[in-house]
């Protein structure tokens, strides 16, 4: 095995040994270095006390240390966490009772899953494996440590963790494991809306397909619990293509970058209003007319449920209710401008991104093939940075005022009038034309 850690963290290391201590490399980056990708966040598992640690470290930041963890900033800027070893003296859920423990076979004995209860020697290059998380690496199996119902009940975060690793790493999870989590599901709703959030959000901004854990989500009882709305997509059939809305779904958010998160979780909702929406139309067949609209609305009821920012959870909520408000593929330039004012111009490019991959996730529905022609017609208008709105236009109430006109309501009516001018012609957008307008027509 192969691991190269920053140099701060041998520097961390030599340190806590020069000082008597222990120093093990544990968690993700030692996980990672085993299954061959880039490791990640590096973390130090020692027996000093947190208050030795402080000690021994000149700039230290006091980030976890009720649970023995201090952060260490290294010479490259980036603060490690340095955490005493810990055993477990009594398990309810999320708050644990422990104490500090004095070998890193205890401290690794109370980890969740056997892959990420492995620790590494960065100075003697030496490794602990007691529960045989190398060996399920390779055979790509993912089992807890010890009694997987037990490990469940300490935390159950730990089922939709579990879902993400077996998602995320493409592994395979071990039987017992998967009859405990399975079980563990129904407790699910003990967990804050915060932390639950905070998961889906690692599904999918930290995972390239993120369609297997969402996959998962759905075998193990977690959509149904969690996501309703989402559950009731499952074999709900479509368009001519013989598929349900889940399965295309999941293959969309799969064509969205992790790198848009936010776009990945309107994609993952876009289609939430289809049960809502259907009806037979006269020869018989599925209708979905309003999707949309009942999808924006229940896309709102799960950001706030999941105490998504405000911020947040209006971007997804217009990403869904407009996901298919886009203008004719031949419309001349004056269209895409009033498009505009109803689209906001910093929504266009992912409204753009998510129709590509709802096309993509569904190649049978073919009416989206001049997507690309739009687009470029979108961007062409917005690089042209049209006047959309009436706080754009050359002229404003000021302007009225000095030709005499009472203020009042009557000013809103003349800006609109003048903005739907300069739409049509954005060459009006000076004040000597606009002022030659109102003249024209206002004041008569």
């Amino acid at each position: 095995m192969v691991l190269s850690p920053p140099q701060a963290v041998l520097e961390i290391a030599r340190r806590l040994r020069d000082h008597g201590h222990q120093a093990w490399a544990v968690g993700g980056a030692v996980r990672d270095a085993l299954l061959g990708r880039p490791s990640g966040d590096w973390d130090v598992a020692t027996d000093a006390p947190p208050a030795e640690v402080r000690r021994i470290f000149r700039r230290t930041v006091p980030i976890g240390i009720e649970h023995g963890t201090v952060g260490v900033l290294g010479r490259d800027g980036v603060l490690y966490e340095v955490t005493t070893f810990r055993r477990d003296v009594e398990t309810f859920g999320r708050h644990a009772v422990v104490e500090f423990a004095e070998t890193i076979e205890e401290d690794l004995s109370r980890r969740d899953f056997t892959i990420n209860a492995i620790a590494w020697n960065p100075l003697t290059d030496e490794l602990r494996d007691p529960f045989g998380g190398e060996p399920d690496l390779r055979a790509h199996v993912l089992r807890t440590v010890g009694e997987p119902a037990d490990r469940f009940a300490e935390d159950f975060l730990r089922v939709l963790r579990a879902l993400r690793f077996a998602g995320h790493f493409d592994l395979q999870i071990e039987t017992r494991t998967w009859q405990a989590l399975r079980q563990a599901v129904d407790h699910l709703d003990v967990l804050s809306a915060e932390r639950i959030r905070e998961e889906l959000w690692k599904v999918l901004g930290k995972t390239r397909f993120a369609a297997a854990t969402l996959h998962l989500y759905e075998q193990a009882g977690v959509l149904a619990r969690l996501y309703p709305e989402l559950a009731a997509t499952v074999g709900l059939g479509v368009g001519e293509a013989d598929r349900d809305v889940w399965s295309i779904t999941l293959a969309a958010v799969d064509a969205v970058p992790p790198s848009r998160p936010l776009l990945r979780v309107a994609t993952l909702l876009h289609g939430i209003g289809y049960p809502a929406a259907r009806t037979r139309g006269l020869g018989g067949d599925w209708r979905y007319t309003g999707h949309e609209t009942f999808g924006g609305r229940k896309a709102e009821d799960v950001m706030r449920r999941l105490k998504a920012s405000n911020a947040d959870t209006h971007r997804v909520m217009m990403l869904v209710s407009r996901q298919s408000d886009l203008f004719p593929p031949d419309a001349p330039d004056a269209i895409v401008r009033r498009w505009l004012l109803h689209v906001p111009p910093d929504l266009v490019y992912d409204l753009f991104r998510l129709r590509i991959a709802l096309w993509r996730a569904d190649p049978k529905a073919r009416g989206d093939r001049d997507l690309i022609e739009r687009w470029r017609s979108a961007h062409r208008v917005l690089l042209q940075r049209p006047v959309i709105s009436v706080g754009d236009l050359a002229i404003d109430g000021s302007d009225l005022r000095e030709l005499g006109l009472t203020p009042g309501p009557r000013y809103g009516e003349i800006l609109r009038l003048l903005l739907d001018r300069v739409i049509d012609d954005p060459d009006l957008n000076g004040r000597d034309p606009l002022l030659r307008i109102v003249r024209e027509e206002a004041l008569d």
